[in-house]
């Protein structure tokens, strides 16, 4: 017999138990379908192939020039044949499709082919992540997932990268440490850093609620299956190709400041030590230690202890506004977590739209950097104009998060009197440890 607890906050299955969550799912295929639809002129009119067509039509994406930039078409195994610039999760993804795409590999069709198969595995993502947000949110908030399945800025940049594999994951862990299955949450929480570097945050608010509340043995648990998952698909590929493993982390460290993120403002506008290209990684770890331990103090001396999604939005907005790249579809990891930590619709607006002029300023950006096509494209000024837009909202999305915390009247997620629905052993999980300032 099912348990009250059961039925009220049900994850999606099968018969009764799915009916609410059917038209989240359908909901999501289409934003899986109109983000399919907004490539069309690459897909469908060869603008991939012109430089400055994909940019002016607004259709860029990575995975199609890759299958030649990593030398798939030619059949090297990443890794072992060829180092590639993602982590073991991303080059998995890669080599499946690679070696189930027919014909010649080197023709326009299989990259198009490698194209479509990617697109649908990233649907699947993004229906299962959506399912999972909302099972997150609980029943009487389940429809806040419609602005991870219909988000604007989702249906620009869905099929950029591979990131929405990363986000199903990620929340995949956090469902299941919200049931109480730490060494599931582990593994999952493992696979996911190794397909995008980003779910590395969440362990950061995981072990800070843990100190409060005194749950050590489920953060350990967690902590171990998240090593033990990142180890069993990382050391292989460590043992026999080394050096193609390593790229991606090279390359992260070596990297400039790129386009998006805030130091790359400061770099081209020649400013004083934040424009320094020599300390540029320097100041990225202190900015963001700098947010960390605010968070940090934010969470111990809270009155009321902060929920899990909530930390896990402020860690990982610190992290992407402190990162030295800022891709256009990194506002995909944030989109879930930005509706579990404040589902209120007017934040998050705005929020979009500047995510929405970003994503067509960068574009535009770049085809003005094009010799000969600086009248089809805009200044940098005006470019930066979007950069600083989004940075500017997502801490205003953050100073919201906060004022929650400190007064929890004002947490729409806890007014009908629930603490932490998806916070696993630190739901009405009583004060260990405290630093009382008020």
């Amino acid at each position: 017999m099912k348990s009250a607890e059961s039925l009220r906050d049900p994850l999606p299955g099968l018969g009764v138990r799915a009916v609410p969550y059917l038209p989240l799912a359908l909901f999501a295929g289409l934003g899986a379908l109109l983000a399919y639809l907004w490539k069309w002129p690459c897909r469908f009119n060869a603008a991939w192939n012109d430089g400055t067509l994909q940019f002016t039509n607004f259709c860029y994406t990575d995975i199609y020039p890759l299958w030649w930039n990593e030398h798939l078409n030619e059949g090297k195994v990443p890794y072992f044949d060829y180092p590639v610039e993602y982590p073991v999760g991303i080059g998995g993804i890669m080599e499946f499709f690679r070696r189930i795409i027919p014909g010649d590999p080197g023709s326009l069709e299989a990259g198009t082919a490698f194209y479509d198969l990617t697109v649908i595995l990233m649907a699947v993502c993004l229906v299962v992540g959506v399912l999972m947000t909302a099972a997150l949110a609980g029943p009487a908030r389940r429809w806040d997932a419609l602005w991870y399945a219909l988000a604007p800025a989702l249906v620009l940049t869905a099929y950029i990268n591979w990131d929405l594999a990363a986000n199903a994951l990620a929340l995949g862990a956090l469902l299941a440490w919200s049931k109480r299955r730490q060494w599931l949450a582990g593994i999952l929480l493992g696979l996911a850093i190794a397909t995008k570097f980003y779910p590395l945050m969440f362990l950061g608010p995981l072990f800070l609620l843990a100190w409060r509340t005194g749950r050590w043995k489920p953060f350990l648990q967690t902590l171990g299956g998240t090593a033990g998952a990142w180890l069993a698909v990382n050391v292989p590929i460590m043992v026999f190709a080394f050096d193609g493993w390593k790229r991606f982390y090279v390359f992260s460290q070596e990297r400039p400041a790129d386009w998006g993120s805030l130091w790359y403002f400061f770099n081209q506008k020649g400013w004083p030590v934040l424009g320094d290209a020599e300390r540029l990684d320097t100041l990225g770890v202190l900015s963001l230690g700098a947010f960390c331990v605010g968070i940090a103090v934010l969470t111990m001396t809270a009155r009321n202890r902060p929920r899990l999604a909530q930390l896990c939005f402020l860690t990982l907005a610190a992290f992407m506004l402190t990162n030295k790249v800022w891709s256009p579809q990194y506002v995909l990891w944030l989109i879930p977590f930005a509706v579990l930590a404040r589902p209120n619709w007017k934040p998050i607006a705005l929020w979009m739209a500047a995510e929405c002029w970003y994503f067509f300023a960068i574009w535009l950006y770049l085809v003005g950097l094009q010799e000969g096509n600086a009248h089809l494209g805009i200044s940098g000024d005006t470019y930066f104009t979007a950069v600083w837009g989004r940075a500017a909202t997502i801490l205003i999305m953050m100073a919201f998060v906060v004022r929650d915390i400190l007064r929890p009247d004002k947490d729409l997620v806890r007014q009908d009197g629930a603490d932490d629905r998806a916070g696993g052993v630190f739901d009405e999980a009583p004060d260990r440890f405290r630093i009382a300032l008020t």
